[in-house]
């Protein structure tokens, strides 16, 4: 027999939320089992979900140790550094390194390899948009389109806080999602069964995956909701879409200014089809 609460419990489930109306970022991240997750999918080389692939990530920061002028004397902050996949790298260049997230897991991990390669990373384990610190740094990274999860009051807490780390000759460093990608993206609904140890539980459970777009705020989120026999929970990934003019109106109204804009954080060329866009920013000082 048909339960009766089942139809309105699948309409809400299928139902757009609003904008940016729930945040749940640190479930994915900070609950142990899910972290673990995350982790085997940073270190994955099959898939760039969580993180891109080594040989990505090397030709990166090759391209940014040039383009920055990496050395002995730079000092770098990178938000969201995740198991240190960039800061290690950095810090192999010589750099004096700062990183932050606030995944137990990953900053464990990217202690244990700091210790590995005899590198004195300084790690934070913190939700970066609570971060301050007397230093002052030469490069603010934040790689993996992290600035697109964020809402725009939280964008601007996050570029507050730049502006008051950064050197006055400091850069911000930066990619995002483009309109490109955006309009490339479709609405969809999907159901799959775990019968255990899936990314969302060790337990069997099913999961709804939601796409949905906000044409308006050209915005995307996928939302998953996780039912198990005894407990139901849902996952909210928002991703904020720009264009050339929206993310450099949105970082003057911030006091910065674009100076480079990239098809990617390995320096190619921007073109209008670029799913993402990588960002060079300087402090603007008003007088």
């Amino acid at each position: 027999m048909l339960n009766k609460n089942l139809f309105p419990f699948l309409k809400t489930i299928n139902k757009k939320p609003k904008a940016y109306s729930r945040y749940t970022t640190p479930d994915l991240w900070c609950t142990p089992y899910i972290a673990k997750q995350m982790l085997s999918y940073h270190l994955n080389q099959e898939t760039d979900l969580a993180s891109r692939k080594t040989a990505f990530i090397d030709r990166s920061v090759i391209w940014m140790a040039k383009y920055f002028r990496i050395n002995a004397q730079t000092k770098i902050c990178d938000f969201g550094c995740g198991p240190g996949l960039y800061t290690t790298r950095f810090a192999l260049l010589g750099a004096q390194v700062t990183g932050i997230d606030f995944s137990k897991t990953s900053i464990n991990y990217a202690k244990a390899t700091a210790k590995q390669h005899k590198l004195e990373i300084n790690y934070v384990l913190q939700n970066y948009l609570a971060f301050s610190s007397m230093k002052k740094f030469d490069l603010i990274t934040m790689i993996y389109c992290d600035y697109c999860a964020l809402s725009p009051k939280q964008r601007r807490q996050l570029l507050k806080i730049f502006f008051n780390l950064l050197n006055d000759n400091g850069r911000v460093f930066f990619d995002v999602s483009s309109m490109a990608y955006f309009a490339a993206k479709k609405a969809t609904a999907t159901l799959e069964y775990s019968a255990g140890k899936g990314f969302w539980s060790a337990k069997p459970y099913f999961v709804f995956a939601n796409a949905f777009k906000y044409d308006d705020e050209c915005l995307l989120l996928d939302k998953f909701t996780i039912v198990e026999e005894k407990r139901i929970r849902e996952s909210y990934n928002w991703l904020q879409c720009f264009s050339k003019k929206t993310i450099a109106d949105e970082l003057q109204q911030n006091n910065f200014k674009v100076i480079d804009c990239f098809a990617n954080v390995t320096g190619e060329s921007y073109e209008k089809n670029s799913p993402e866009m990588a960002i060079v920013a300087k402090k603007q000082t008003k007088f």
